[in-house]
């Protein structure tokens, strides 16, 4: 259920309800039409079962997320990914940029849990039935690593660690202009846009979201750019996107956070990415079992190595 009382955005003023609970609820929209039509759905405290009802700004909406669900995903052997670490208990996955997690919004299928059930079968029903395994996400259009259950054992202490702030999570992010400290933190709350439902923003409403950052180089051609080494304290969705935007240093090819940068206006073209320059390079965390530490290292994909060996 999501929160009790979650106020319509004007994001979402005058939507379908059906297209609103698919954005707020990251479920299909064949899934939403479910949810709406079995009764999980309220406005203002009241179930509404017709999908082509309008939202308005400032209604209350309650969605039972557990009331229906689009089909349990298949497995899916043409998934490509790489696996980095793995034994009995837990996977550690070097994802693509490009490859959706798992099944939601607008993404049915071809996700990494297709992918990781056709190659390890036996993670069907860790966790939750509908995202087996997962216990983080990493946005689609980042590469880089991503632990997965193999067992509902290693699935709890995965996800007790994650709510502990416990793994160490580093990423490599390419931004627009020179950071003026060498090294700092952003502690700024992150939720979801009231103008558009499909960003993420720093708003007061928001859950706590803590960044911290250290910059490793800077460039001046063939724009001014900065690489820079970003550690998740905690992990909202586009947590680390929407922290360096806010700060005045959006990442570099970032199509959501980034276009309307005055940097990106004069550089974007430079580079000629087709994905945000993000990379999730570095995963720590306590084994389940063993409790010994399980290191992972990612090199940055051939495309982003490009862009860096071109930057002087």
């Amino acid at each position: 259920m999501t929160p009790a009382g979650e106020v319509v955005g004007t994001a979402l003023d005058g939507l379908r309800l059906d297209r609103a609970v698919a954005l707020v609820a990251d479920v299909s929209r064949s899934a939403a039409a479910r949810l709406v039509a079995a009764g999980g759905v309220r406005l203002d405290g009241t179930v509404i079962t017709s999908g082509a009802r309008r939202v308005a700004a400032g209604e209350s909406l309650s969605i039972d997320v557990e009331s229906h669900h689009d089909p349990v995903p298949v497995p899916d052997a043409e998934v490509a990914f790489t696996t980095v670490f793995e034994d009995p208990d837990v996977i550690v996955v070097d994802k693509p940029a490009g490859l959706v997690v798992h099944p939601g919004a607008g993404h049915d299928r071809a996700t990494l849990v297709n992918g990781l059930l056709a190659r390890y079968p036996e993670i069907a029903g860790v966790g939750d039935l509908y995202r087996p395994g997962i216990v983080h996400r990493l946005d689609r259009g980042t590469s880089g690593l991503l632990v997965v259950a193999r067992t509902e054992r290693a699935h709890r202490s995965l996800v007790e660690q994650m709510r502990s702030h416990e793994p160490e999570r580093l990423y490599s992010a390419l931004v627009w202009g020179h950071p003026e400290a060498s090294a700092g933190v952003v502690d700024a709350p992150v939720g979801r846009s009231s103008r558009n439902p499909l960003r993420m923003t720093v708003t007061d409403r928001g859950r706590p979201a803590r960044t911290h950052y250290e910059v490793e180089q800077r460039f001046s051609e063939p724009a001014r750019v900065a690489l820079l080494a970003c550690r998740l304290e905690t992990g909202r969705t586009h947590q680390i996107r929407v922290h360096l935007r806010a700060i005045g240093h959006a990442v570099v090819a970032d199509p959501t956070y980034g276009a309307g940068h005055a940097a990106a206006g004069r550089g974007g073209g430079v580079f000629g990415l087709s994905r945000p320059f993000l990379h999730a390079r570095s995963l720590s965390f306590g084994h389940p079992v063993t409790k010994e530490t399980v290191r992972a290292e990612s090199p940055l994909p051939a495309e982003l190595a490009e862009v860096l060996a071109s930057c002087r």
